[in-house]
């Protein structure tokens, strides 16, 4: 069971989404429009939000962009099926997955799980039986420090606040430095089996990681991109 906060101003969308995410069972919070969303995100943050991109008031790339100021609380965005740029640009400024209108319920519950499923490392820092397994997956390679059990990423020990999404992309390139990850290696390592997501959303996913370390370093180039072939980490 899950918290999910829902944000559409679509009357029957947060109807139908909600009926189907509690027959789940999720509890689910529902908002019409993008300034009352994001204020209850801001004072009772829930595991999950499931965004909008158009709606009155305020709409759900600028509430993502100033959630993202002070949380990394997955986000699915909901984007008309004609509107490619609104994926593009939820991607850049930080979501975990998107949903083209129309969509089958089905589908949408396995997004849900897929993303929920990639933010339970913090659940299970929690467990004494699993603290072999999570010390096993903290990493440091040269001036990276990835800590998977409490979801911290540093650079030269200076904080990189990243998505769940992009912390286990780069969990999986710098497992193995100088190895190149194909783009279905990191789908893999991101997303369920049931998830499909193509090229793009990997490169926009990868863009946006760059974009957060150089706030932290200018120089930074540890993620090479082979084109035609994928990625890897370059241990510095």
């Amino acid at each position: 069971m899950a918290k999910i906060t829902l944000v559409d101003d679509d009357e029957n969308i947060v109807t139908s989404v909600s009926l189907a995410l509690e027959s789940h069972g999720h509890v689910v919070k529902a908002y019409y429009d993008g300034a009352s969303g994001l204020a209850a995100l801001e004072s009772d943050p829930p595991d999950l939000v499931v965004l909008d991109v158009k709606m009155p008031r305020m709409d759900g790339m600028e509430v993502l962009r100033r959630l993202r100021q002070t949380s990394n609380i997955p986000v699915i965005i909901l984007t008309s099926k004609d509107e490619e740029i609104d994926e593009i640009l939820g991607f850049n400024l930080g979501a975990d997955d998107y949903m083209h209108k129309p969509f089958s319920q089905r589908l949408l519950i396995e997004r849900v799980k897929a993303v929920l499923r990639r933010a339970r490392d913090d659940e299970e820092a929690g467990n004494p039986g699993q603290a072999a397994a999570t010390a096993a997956r903290s990493i440091k390679r040269g001036r990276l420090t990835l800590d998977s059990a409490r979801h911290d990423c540093l650079w030269d020990d200076r904080a990189v606040k990243l998505t769940v999404t992009e912390f286990l992309l780069l969990q999986s390139l710098a497992q193995r430095p100088g190895f190149v990850k194909s783009r279905d290696n990191l789908m893999d390592a991101a997303y369920d089996d049931q998830v499909y997501v193509d090229d793009r959303t990997i490169d926009s996913h990868i863009k946006r990681m760059r974009r957060k370390f150089r706030q932290v370093d200018p120089t930074f180039d540890a993620i090479e991109t082979l084109y035609g072939v994928g990625y890897r980490y370059r241990e510095s």
